[in-house]
């Protein structure tokens, strides 16, 4: 009769997966601030989005439920420079799934299940949204939002009118969201199109000097594909169509017999599409046309991702992480337990295991700074209209920060929580020492979770960061 044994490999794997967050280098590539371009833009629209939903909100007496029409207006960081059509197919996703998210988390409060049991739904809830945002290429502020927006509709929906009332807010602000994320493309049309491609001749510039000439074509690709989505295959005569075939020649060019010169005649390209303009030609040295690809297709491929079986291990391991971590927090009778949940689905974010490890210390960092940032709000008593205007700054600050370091952006997005939580309810200062605690078991539990199910490609990740 076959017993059950334990897989020596698998268990040294698993101890060698553990010992990695105690590494000091761990802990400075967490601390890394890497450079980032087009920020700006992003931030003023996001802060615009949470502006409008907040004031409104204010204005009409409604401010206690302002918090869940600011969860669906933040719909509209989950689309960056991105072409109109991808831009509001993202955005209206993301949108609908928050007001989805928010019905969730209702109908658990209104049907009077046990704590734990409650913790399981929005478990699952936050397996099928990490599974969503992950097969639709969604990015952004990630799938943490969508459990955010569930689990303060546990707390807030007491009856079925609370339920109707809060997702009726995360609908307008979803609206709101996909209105001022769609705004700009009326005044800026080839925006991005323009940014990919001096992205790429960016990259391209720095082939001679050593760059990676694979990062300077896929560069190229998607800049087409960007520039494909905002014209359509047919403007093969577009003076950006016809930069990126001359991007990619140079590029072989240099390739075939280190002839920079064709590199450095295109790149000089790049300071004229930074530039903020509605369209302005470009003087190419050819007339030959620029070849594009099809559009790429959005909801065909993003349905047939949920479908893998890549993706039905990765949201297993989440629904499993973010159960474990809730009822942990639970049973030590931590406050918000669910927001456990949300630590440890926020670490189970990264690409890899060691970008797991690297999320986990950020977001724990970032948690630290941004409670005691927190706590130093809420004592000083702001009122609704104040508290409003210091929100709306730190999204605007977060969106800075996102692309820069996720611990400073955890840093904002944490005292904006708890300030949203102090909309519908009264709070003190202890709260940050609250989410600080979850915090710490929902990373420890992610990390944990992560290192037993250790697969192939993060044990060669690993070998290769450590």
């Amino acid at each position: 009769m076959p017993t059950l044994t334990a897989d020596p490999s698998r268990l040294r794997r698993t101890r060698g997966a553990l010992v990695h967050p105690m590494s000091g280098a761990v802990w400075r590539r967490s601390l890394r601030v890497r450079s980032a371009d087009a920020t700006v833009a992003v931030s003023l629209r996001v802060g615009l989005a949470a502006a409008v939903v907040l004031v409104a909100f204010g204005i009409t007496g409604h401010g206690s439920v302002a918090g869940f029409a600011l969860l669906g207006a933040l719909s509209s960081a989950f689309s960056r420079h991105e072409p109109l059509r991808r831009t509001a197919q993202k955005v209206g996703l993301v949108g609908a799934a928050v007001v989805v998210s928010v019905l969730v988390g209702g109908l658990v409060a209104v049907s009077g299940m046990p704590v734990e049991a409650q913790i399981g739904v929005v478990a699952v809830q936050a397996g099928a949204a990490a599974a969503l945002l992950h097969a639709f290429r969604v990015g952004g502020p990630g799938p943490v939002i969508l459990v955010f927006a569930a689990s303060a509709a546990v707390g807030y929906a007491g009856s079925a009118a609370h339920l109707g009332v809060a997702v009726a807010s995360a609908a307008i602000g979803a609206a709101v969201g996909l209105v001022v994320a769609v705004l700009p493309f009326v005044f800026l049309p080839w925006g991005p199109a323009r940014l990919s491609t001096a992205r790429a001749l960016g990259v391209l510039a720095r082939v001679p000097a050593g760059a990676d000439a694979a990062e300077a074509r896929s560069a190229v690709v998607t800049a087409r594909q960007t520039l494909a989505l905002t014209a359509g295959p047919g403007a093969r005569d577009h003076d950006l169509a016809v930069v990126l075939t001359e991007a990619e020649a140079a590029l072989d060019r240099w390739l075939a017999d280190g002839d920079a010169g064709p590199i450095r005649a295109v790149a000089r390209h790049e300071r004229e599409l930074r530039k903020t303009k509605r369209h302005s030609p470009l003087p190419v040295a050819s007339s030959a046309p620029g070849e594009l690809p099809r559009p790429a297709a959005f909801l065909a491929p993003g349905l047939a991702g949920l479908g893998t079986r890549d993706m039905r291990v990765h949201t297993g391991r989440v629904v499993l992480a973010a159960a474990l971590s809730g009822w942990l927090a639970a049973g030590l009778g931590l406050d918000h337990p669910m927001w456990a949940s949300m630590g440890a689905m926020a670490a189970m974010q990264g690409i890899t295991y060691a970008g797991t490890v690297e999320r986990g210390i950020q977001r724990l960092l970032g948690n630290v700074a941004g409670a005691a940032l927190a706590a130093g709000l809420i004592a000083l008593s702001l009122g609704y209209w104040q508290t409003a205007v210091v929100i709306a700054v730190l999204q605007a600050c977060t969106e800075v920060a996102a692309a820069r370091n996720y611990g400073l952006c955890t840093m904002f997005v944490t005292p904006m929580a708890l300030l949203i939580v102090g909309l519908g309810t009264v709070v003190g200062p202890e709260i940050g020492i609250g989410r600080v605690l979850v915090t710490v078991v929902g990373v420890v539990v992610g990390i944990v979770v992560a290192a037993v199910t250790l697969g192939a490609e993060d044990r060669a990740h690993l070998a290769e960061v450590a």
